[in-house]
């Protein structure tokens, strides 16, 4: 299941410091774009894989316990980062162009190495060090312009507004030098960190090199006669190089991916092509003359996507007489029919999907959804049950609370149902409507409850800083 579902705007301040650097250094359209905020897209498969290729990595980092999440983030391009020290973004499009488990692993062993190395919090220090400079040289520059403004409009006055102009203008740039060069000092030290991870875990760092030189290759024409020291991260060849040189010495440069690992890999790929590309595209990748699993994969999610219900749930029972306890099968099959209006049917299919994958949340959030959808009040205590498991669980997935409110006012029980529609509009981002239905809630529950304190907690939740 891929379900897109709007960032919520509640950085921290830290996020917020970084995120003004990354914009300030950005062309104009790129910083356009990464104000308006990308949606997240959750998807179990795609999410477990993730998850299973940072464990080992965060493990060596020792940061296993630091409960590191994974997100995915509805951008094509090949990219991942990090912004708050807790979470690793990983853009869609890196897991589409990574061949390789290995590639991606690399990558994601790159971004715990500025985890590992407190990267954010220092370039957090960098950054108020800069900002005490600059008002400093501002305040200067600035008092140097209001002598020449005040003394006249002479020659020699101007010459001392100029010079506070420049008093203003010669330390911007000196202190942006100083932040680029600390950026890619942390770059070229998040490669040695992970390459060590990947030591550590006996994974070869070639997948990481071979993304890098990639990318190298890509850039050189646009990198050529640019100034190395204006580079937020090291010139391509130059960290090519430098990465190449420790990484092959490791001793599992030439280790392979286990093949198991790498028709999982490359079945997430087919989920995210058949999603996020158009018809003809994931045709392109996966012809019908390609009979291998991932491709037959991604033709089934496609074709339901695009209408053809039979045909859709035929190659769906197809590929699980193949693999019998696959449960992302049955779900694909059970979101198929759901999403073309046939609740009741796909509820065999999401249970079993449910069961094969212990439980997962956002799975059981699409079983609750059918079994709503259903209108039958026979199931409605057992949605009731398994969308509060859900939410428990995943308590930052609307989708979950705006069925469990459904669910409750099947129920007659309007007090749960809007203190769960409360909790979807704050996680939409929707605070008015958040506040409003929480103050409704209030007067339902009696004073002191459970459910009181959470409604009251909404209704006088600051909406977060933008």
């Amino acid at each position: 299941m891929l379900l897109q579902i709007a960032l919520r705007k509640k950085a921290s301040a830290l996020t917020a410091v970084v995120t003004a650097a990354a914009i300030a250094l950005l062309p104009l359209p790129a910083a356009q774009a990464q104000q308006k905020g990308p949606p997240v897209l959750r998807d179990t498969e795609t999410e477990q894989l993730l998850r299973e290729y940072t464990r080992p990595i965060l493990r060596a980092a020792g940061l296993e316990k630091q409960n590191i999440q994974m997100v995915i983030i509805n951008d094509g391009s090949f990219n991942a980062f990090v912004a708050d020290g807790r979470r690793i973004f990983v853009n869609y499009g890196a897991i589409l162009q990574s061949e390789t488990p290995n590639q991606i692993i690399g990558v994601l062993a790159h971004e715990t190495g500025h985890l590992a190395g407190g990267h954010l919090s220092k370039l957090r220090e960098q950054l108020a060090s800069a900002q005490t400079q600059m008002i400093i040289a501002m305040l200067l520059g600035a008092g140097a312009i209001a002598a020449g403004s005040a003394r006249g409009g002479n020659a020699g006055n101007n010459g001392l507004a100029n010079a506070g102009a420049a008093a203003i203008a010669g330390p911007q740039e000196m202190i942006r030098r100083t932040l680029l060069s600390y950026q890619r000092q942390q770059e070229e030290n998040a490669d040695r960190a992970g390459v060590k991870f990947l030591t550590a875990t006996q994974q070869s760092p070639k997948g990481m090199y071979e993304t890098f030189k990639r990318f190298t290759s890509e850039s050189l024409f646009a990198a050529r006669g640019a100034d190395p020291y204006l580079q937020s991260h090291p010139m391509p060849a130059e960290r090519v190089a430098s990465l190449q040189e420790f990484a092959s010495s490791s001793p599992y440069w030439d280790k392979k991916d286990d093949p198991a690992l790498q028709l999982r890999h490359d079945m997430v790929r087919a989920k995210i092509s058949a999603l996020m590309e158009r018809p003809e595209t994931v045709y392109r990748r996966y012809p019908q003359t390609n009979d291998s699993l991932p491709a037959r994969y991604a033709r089934a999610i496609s074709t339901y996507l695009h209408g053809d219900l039979r045909s859709a749930l035929a190659q769906v029972d197809a590929l699980i007489q193949v693999q019998p306890n696959n449960p992302y099968f049955y779900e694909v099959r059970g979101q198929a029919l759901l999403e073309s209006g046939k609740p009741a049917e796909a509820i065999p299919a999401l249970r079993k999907a449910v069961a094969l994958s212990s439980n997962s949340p956002l799975i059981e959030m699409l079983l609750g959804q059918a079994l709503v959808g259903t209108d039958n009040k026979a199931y409605t205590d057992d949605a009731v049950r398994i969308l509060r498991a859900a939410v428990a669980r995943e308590p930052e997935a609307p989708l979950g609370y705006t069925q469990l409110a459904m669910a409750y006012g099947r129920k007659g029980d309007y007090a749960e149902a809007d203190l769960a529609s409360a909790q979807a509009a704050y996680l939409r981002g929707d605070n008015k409507t958040a506040r409003e239905l929480a103050t409704r809630a209030k007067t339902r529950f009696a004073v002191g409850t459970p459910g009181w304190v959470k409604a009251d907690d909404i209704v006088a939740a600051k909406p977060p800083r933008n």
